[in-house]
């Protein structure tokens, strides 16, 4: 799944850290700082995809050289504590090809150029062998004055500015989300990035009804690793591989993001299954099965991606899921509930007629001759279609998933109502 990540930081020399060793870290190169009089040798640094260089059209021929470049960003910071550079990283979308990668990053960079005057320095990374696979990288590191024909000169205060700052930061966080979304859709990706904070993305899936998206978005960023206990975790990762068992973080921090990453995980795998269930109930009644029929439909088709799975495996899968929301959802409830069922009834039920109430009455393995003169027709109640869009648009209730199969009755006429109950596919 396509993520959103940029981040802005500053190369200060308060802090021991200059523009000639960043820049010679981040493209795998070596550079030697005359400032220091210190060599910055990283060429046996693996992972670089591409390197290349941006700057203004009037800028001096030495721009395109790495070394002098860095170099002279160097000598025009007089200050101890001067900022001399400033580095935007930025995730790229595992979707796209690996050339529309490198576009998107290079449209990013020249949109740097053009805004502030900057001379732009781009290292697209793969991801570490040991880590993420998906985790392709771009370090983009700018110069902190503009660059013109005469070298470096004033200051981008733009940036600097506690007014101006975090409005600029913000739209190029648009823009970066704009470049990744024309780049997925090209790409024939269902998927979309957004760079908005999880607040206002949850205000905004509120205003449009969606529920769902707005419970998933209902919860805090995700924590940053850090250096150090990303490293001990890629290795836990990559030893749990070798050894062919599961992965367990080994750090708190990897563990509360190993966790939150699980949950987000349960929440696309049910909004899949809603998808699905949503299309198939579509299409069972334009080809004009009843409510029933297409709702029944629609359960099945949302439950048949793990068909072929053992159901034993799928039942232990839907209790994790499960017991990522019982943090979010306290409400006791009665041990020993089917709630797939009672929520597939609570559709029916709502059904006006008697062949809704029917299908009720045989779900809980009565016969019709059971049913009483009462079930019939009534007041107006929603359709089945309604109250189906009503239910799948609904915030995520809790599944009690029961652990023990029900004991095994001894008549036949039981045994084959409860058959009809869990018909081949359902595990709910």
């Amino acid at each position: 799944m396509a993520s959103y990540h940029l981040s802005v930081k500053t190369i200060k020399r308060s802090a021991g850290r200059s523009a000639t060793a960043a820049a010679a870290y981040r493209v795998g190169e070596r550079i030697e700082c005359q400032r220091e009089g210190r060599v910055h040798d990283y060429t046996r640094k693996q992972g670089i995809e591409e390197t290349f260089i941006l700057a203004p059209k009037d800028a001096p021929d030495w721009a395109t050289d790495r070394s002098r470049l860095w170099n002279e960003v160097e000598a025009s910071e007089t200050r101890r504590n001067s900022v001399t550079a400033r580095e935007w990283e930025l995730a790229l979308p595992s979707e796209i090809s690996a050339e529309d990668r490198s576009q998107i990053t290079r449209d990013f960079a020249q949109e740097l150029v053009s805004r502030y005057g900057v001379a732009v320095d781009v290292a697209i990374h793969a991801p570490h062998r040991e880590g993420d696979q998906r985790n392709h990288h771009a370090h983009v590191l700018t110069s902190t004055r503009k660059l013109e024909a005469d070298g470096f000169t004033t200051k981008t205060r733009v940036l600097d500015s506690a007014k101006t700052g975090g409005v600029e930061i913000e739209q190029m966080r648009g823009l970066w989300a704009e470049l990744q979304n024309r780049a997925l859709e090209r790409a024939g990706e269902v998927e979309r990035v957004d760079h908005r904070s999880l607040e206002a993305q949850r205000e905004a899936a509120l205003e449009r009804g969606d529920q769902l998206s707005a419970e998933e978005l209902d919860r805090d960023p995700e924590l940053k690793l850090g250096p150090a206990a990303n490293s001990m975790e890629r290795r836990a990762k990559w030893m749990a591989e070798r050894q062919g068992r599961e992965y367990v973080p080994v750090t708190e921090r990897g563990a509360v993001v190993h966790a939150a990453r699980q949950a987000r995980a349960a929440f696309r795998e049910m909004r899949e299954r809603l998808d699905i269930a949503r299309e198939t109930y579509g299409i069972e009644r334009e080809a004009g099965q009843g409510r029933v029929s297409a709702g029944l439909a629609a359960l099945r088709a949302a439950t048949a991606k793990d068909r072929d799975r053992n159901p034993e495996d799928f039942r232990e899968r839907l209790a994790r899921i499960a017991g990522q929301s019982q943090d979010q959802d306290d409400t006791p409830k009665p041990e020993g509930r089917n709630y797939a069922r009672e929520r597939l009834k609570e559709i029916m039920e709502k059904d006006a007629g008697r062949d809704g109430q029917a299908a009720v009455h045989k779900l809980d393995g009565h016969s019709e001759s059971d049913m009483g003169e009462n079930t019939g027709r009534e007041a107006y109640k929603p359709s089945v279609n309604e109250r189906l869009k009503d239910v799948l648009n609904k915030p995520r209730e809790r599944l009690e998933i029961e652990d023990e199969r029900e004991q095994e009755r001894g008549d036949d006429e039981n045994e084959n109502t409860r058959d009809r109950d869990r018909g081949e596919g359902h595990s709910l």
